[in-house]
């Protein structure tokens, strides 16, 4: 009783203070449900990934999107934000970044095609991306690069070809942290089942120290038309620690196939290389080894199982190949 009548007089007192009009509660608006946003348009494109939510796909019509595409919307593991159109649904850039995902995390980027900038895709800042069956060529620097601590990333089932064309021997197809820093931890990136060449400037894979424990599985490495510049002489170039190289198969190369390096003391270590197929007949470097292991000591080991193999060349590695 004594609930119902402060019920009461709350209520007149709420009438009272609106002249004699009732008042009614109403309810809070509903989340926005998540749903698919058809775009056909860059306009569109850019409005999309401004707007769009967590749960989110953006389904990007046939056709080609000119400009530079950017989102820093945040989604979660549990609700992603997926880009995804048909390899006829072409980015193209004039310049600059043709997808930027700054601080983006847990989008999904699939099928769709990215040409014509400086670089193709930049994640940086961003957590859990998945880059899936897209294509990657006509830029002047690298295809895909995973920066600035883009922890926990996939790349995979997808074509990178042609790229480095600036001059600058630059142009690597999948690049994962910085160069000369540790603070960069884009950690745990998986490489899977990409076709990554031929007409890659740089490397097909760098790996920079301060990143660590990522896997490079399955992929194709055609190193034709590699520049050599800044020592780009191999399908892979391993300065993180703790990774693991298996089941790729390469051709065409400059010196060797898959190399190791110390850049800052204590990086370049710990990398597991197995079920590698290495052709390097034309090879004309000064090593000519499947995998060449350049900073190999007690404290910074690396496995080269027998199940790697190696056509033409001098050798399958310079250290001691464990069963």
């Amino acid at each position: 009783m004594h609930t119902r009548r402060t019920l009461l007089i709350s209520a007149l007192a709420a009438t009272a203070a609106t002249g004699g009009l009732a008042v009614v509660a109403t309810a809070s608006p509903a989340p926005k449900a998540a749903g698919t946003i058809d775009v056909s348009t860059a306009a569109e494109l850019k409005s999309a990934l401004t707007s769009a939510s967590p749960g989110d796909t953006i389904h990007l019509a046939d056709g080609t999107y000119t400009g530079n595409f950017k989102t820093s919307t945040a989604a979660s593991s549990g609700s992603r934000i997926t880009l995804t159109g048909s390899s006829k649904a072409v980015l193209t850039a004039g310049g600059g970044y043709g997808l930027h995902l700054n601080g983006a995390s847990y989008w999904t980027v699939k099928g769709l095609t990215v040409t014509g900038g400086q670089k193709g895709i930049m994640i940086d800042s961003a957590k859990g991306v998945v880059v899936d069956t897209v294509t990657v060529h006509g830029l002047d620097m690298e295809g895909v690069h995973f920066r600035k601590s883009s922890a926990d990333g996939v790349i995979k089932n997808s074509k990178i070809y042609d790229t480095g064309n600036d001059g600058s021997g630059m142009g690597e197809g999948v690049y994962v942290g910085t160069a000369n820093t540790l603070s960069d931890k884009s950690d745990n990136v998986q490489i899977l089942g990409n076709t990554i060449g031929p007409d890659v400037g740089g490397e097909s894979i760098d790996i920079k120290e301060g990143t660590t424990g990522g896997k490079v599985t399955g992929n194709t490495f055609d190193g034709k038309g590699m520049t050599g510049a800044h020592f780009d002489d191999s399908w892979i170039d391993v300065k993180g620690n703790d990774y693991v190289i298996e089941d790729n198969t390469g051709k065409n190369t400059l010196n060797n196939g898959y190399e190791t390096h110390t850049q800052q003391s204590g990086w370049g270590c710990g990398t597991v290389f197995r079920g590698n197929k290495s052709t390097l007949s034309g090879s004309t470097g000064d090593k000519q080894l499947a995998i060449n292991v350049t900073n190999f000591s007690g404290s910074c080991k690396t496995t080269v199982y027998a199940s790697n193999t190696v056509t033409g060349g001098k050798a399958l590695t310079n250290i001691t190949v464990t069963p």
